[in-house]
């Protein structure tokens, strides 16, 4: 660390202060300097005895140079030094000495007289070479066998097998590169590994971009996820924190911290024959969020029904809710059956997105929006087939598609919701899983008509008449695959949802593109947020540091060493100011601190303190080692020991 004292005195010129008279005639023939630098001189009434006129000292310095540039002149010996010996004298042989020449350098040819012979020939003018001994018997540029070097800047026939390879790329795929030709230059080896770590801490521009911006512009909120999707993310945490105060609802053993998710309460029993209600809990054992869906009034009369809930953990697919318990509980003051599955914060039905509710009766529960676009529903076809696909392969049945049981958890995502619920219910009438899967089509098909033709569930009662109308609108291609989910096969002939899969296959293609593509989007925010872990980890450990009280009975400790130097850092970082003492809040100059002080670059700064009497000149790599010398301090001493 190099550390230097600056004092805030006036600098005195020496030329400026009052020169003392000497008492000697020669001091009138001598400019004074004052002359020199300003101008004139404020002591030349005041006793100053050197020369005041410029112009008569111009002849007089002339006279002088001729004088000192004699080569028979004596030699400057200073008068304290007491010699014996004749001072030396150059004598006028001086000038015939031959020209020098350095030792290993043979003589160079003569320059002819004719004034033709003075242009540029390499031939002649030899270029420069450093002065170590040159071996003759090397036969190309570079190194000769006993280390000697042979350079000639013409001879170009070997450049290219002496030359250095190509540098170390972090990002290659294969490093192990051996023989020759196998770099970038013939005869390059493999590759050394770097002593070091990749540098993560840069951040890399990821499209898309704007356009509007100059290549060095920089935006605070271009650091940060866009404030749309950051929206959406707190919205959802904050429904997942979300709690009822003085509620009324009960703490089962398991579960707690109950929070109902209906928006209605109008007890509705059409699909499942019992009116159910959904909440958010609290697990008890693992603290994870869950759903938690109850029938009401449900009397379990068979054990074997809870445990076909065991085979809905089998299933792993995107677009169907994971089911992970059931059981029976009274805790609600009746016989209820519970459903554990996933939670998803603010998700919202089909029917809630797509239909209005409404209270005008007791049949018009939902009144239809804007039609839907012809795009969003092969969206949603190719997202139930590929739920049906992985349902069907384990020999089950949804037997739940419905508008209001088909939640929409992100932009065009759906999943299925409720799909083990009847299996449990309908347990002791239990028919074929073949006739359950083949109205598995049937309920698919209404559940698409429902939407293109913008009509509730409960309004679908001509078929016929729907698939005319959404025909006007759509295209023949979605028609037709609609009458054929609706159409049942003639036994013994059945349907098979990998049929089906193949008629559509151009649109589960384009669907899948689309969610690349989003998949994309969000790669490209999660670059901006790579390093926001690192950051907070350095602050968290630079706040335990700066401004601490006392720490081991010093309550000075964070004011002394290295730990001052980390607190004028500090002040470096985030409390500069302009000119006129305003505050400068630069967010790029905070984070490109930040970064290189996580690295350890050997960039130097300089740290001055609050009262401008101490600066600094010290490194961001020395800067991190104090940072964790400091910190291994205050870790040794604490309870927990844990490193942040």
């Amino acid at each position: 660390m190099a550390a230097s004292r600056f004092a805030s005195s006036d600098l005195r010129r020496t030329a400026g202060s009052s020169p003392k008279p000497k008492g000697r005639a020669e001091n009138r023939d001598t400019l004074c300097r004052n002359v020199l630098i300003y101008g004139n001189c404020r002591y030349e009434d005041q006793g100053c005895t050197f020369s005041h006129d410029q112009n008569k000292n111009n002849a007089n310095q002339s006279d002088m140079s001729r004088r000192a540039l004699n080569v028979e002149s004596p030699s400057f010996t200073p008068a304290n030094l007491q010699t014996t010996a004749k001072k030396a004298t150059f004598s006028t042989q001086a000038a015939n000495a031959p020209t020098f020449t350095p030792r290993g350098l043979a003589a160079s040819p003569a320059i002819p007289a004719d004034p033709e012979a003075a242009i540029f020939n390499p031939a002649v003018i030899r270029e420069f070479t450093p002065g170590f001994e040159l071996n003759s018997q090397a036969t190309s540029n570079g190194s000769g066998q006993d280390g000697s070097v042979n350079y000639d800047p013409f001879s170009l026939a070997a450049v290219g097998q002496n030359l250095p390879g190509a540098p170390y790329n972090p990002y290659a795929d294969e490093h192990a590169m051996a023989g020759a030709g196998s770099g970038f230059y013939p005869g390059a080896g493999a590759f050394a590994a770097p002593l070091q770590p990749l540098q993560h801490h840069l951040y890399a521009p990821v499209g898309p971009h704007r356009e509007d911006l100059m290549p060095y512009h920089r935006l605070a909120r271009e650091f940060f996820l866009p404030d749309k999707l950051r929206e959406d993310l707190q919205k959802k945490s904050e429904a997942a924190l979300q709690i009822m105060p003085n509620s009324q609802l009960p703490q089962m053993e398991n579960y707690h911290s109950l929070v109902p998710l209906d928006t209605t309460h109008r007890k509705n029993a059409n699909i499942f024959g019992y009116p159910s209600w959904a909440y958010k809990a609290v697990s008890s054992k693992t603290g994870g969020l869950y759903c938690l869906r109850r029938l009401e009034g449900f009397r379990l009369t068979n054990e074997q029904a809870i445990r076909s809930v065991k085979e809905w953990r089998k299933i792993d697919n995107a677009n169907v809710v994971t089911i992970h318990d059931a059981f029976t509980a009274r805790a609600f003051g009746d016989s209820s059956l519970m459903f554990v599955q996933d939670y998803h914060p603010l998700s919202k039905t089909l029917a809630e997105i797509h239909f209005t509710h409404t209270t005008t009766g007791p049949g018009n529960r939902f009144q239809a929006k804007s039609a839907i676009s012809e795009a969003a529903l092969w969206g949603y076809i190719s997202q139930i087939a590929n739920a049906l696909k992985s349902i069907h392969s384990v020999n089950l049945a949804a037997r739940c598609i419905d508008v209001t049981k088909i939640i929409l958890t992100d932009k065009n995502r759906i999943r299925l919701n409720a799909c083990s619920i009847l299996d449990v219910v309908h347990y002791d009438t239990r028919r074929p899983i073949q006739e359950l899967q083949q109205d598995d089509f049937v309920q698919f098909g209404r559940t698409i008509l429902c939407l293109a033709t913008n009509s509730p569930p409960t309004q679908l009662t001509n078929l016929k008449a729907a698939i005319e109308q959404m025909s006007r609108s759509y295209s023949v291609e979605l028609r037709d695959t609609i009458i054929w989910l609706l159409t049942p096969a003639l036994p013994p002939a059945q349907k098979g949802i990998e049929e089906f899969i193949r008629g559509i296959a151009g649109h589960i293609v384009t669907t899948l593109d689309q969610s690349q593509h989003q998949a994309d989007g969000l790669n490209s925010e999660l670059y901006r947020e790579l390093e926001n872990g690192r950051i907070a980890r350095l602050l968290l450990k630079l706040g335990t540091i700066n401004e601490r009280p006392e720490f081991d009975g010093d309550r000075a400790w964070s004011e002394n060493g290295e730990r001052y130097m980390l607190k004028l850092f500090r002040d470096y970082v985030f409390h500069q100011v302009d000119s006129n003492g305003n505050p400068v809040l630069d967010m790029g100059h905070m984070l490109r601190c930040l970064n290189r002080l996580d690295v350890g670059t050997d960039e130097r700064i300089c740290l001055t303190s609050r009262d401008d009497q101490t600066s600094f000149v010290v490194s961001y790599k020395e800067l991190k080692k104090q940072l964790g010398n400091a910190f291994g301090e205050l870790q040794k001493s604490s309870k927990s020991g844990r490193a942040i």
